[in-house]
């Protein structure tokens, strides 16, 4: 099988020893984005903001793979404070139409950089 490694200026850039993305074959793994602005390598403020990067980040690397949110077969998603689910949830409705991906959430105790939102996606692609 096939791998290649898929990278975009429109997402951060890696933070550590990590691709954006990797694809295999018809699959495609995306690393976890946090909040950060691709422009300015900066987290931006606040739960709601942060996991709006997120997903605009997740979006640009799955589009740099050939893809789209509605290739994403499954979404995993990190909180370091769970009282925050329903705004990601409410978040996470502006990017992806039923049927909806499979999902897990996980409380977390930190994320880099202070980040209080992380996800990462799986896409298979047609």
């Amino acid at each position: 099988m096939a791998r290649s490694i898929v990278s975009t200026p429109n997402a951060p850039a890696a933070i550590g020893p990590y691709s954006q993305a990797v694809k295999a074959g018809k699959q495609v793994f995306l690393s976890g984005q946090i909040g950060l602005d691709p422009a300015t390598m900066e987290l931006v403020e606040g739960v709601d903001a942060q996991a709006v990067r997120v997903f605009d980040n997740l979006k640009a690397v799955a589009e740099a793979a050939g893809g789209s949110f509605a290739d994403v077969v499954k979404i995993t998603i990190y909180l370091t404070d769970l009282g925050n689910f329903g705004t990601v949830n409410e978040v996470m409705t502006r990017y992806f139409a039923a049927p909806y991906p499979a999902r897990a959430t996980v409380g977390v105790r930190e994320l880099p950089r202070g980040a209080l939102v992380e996800a990462d996606l799986v896409l298979v692609l047609d």
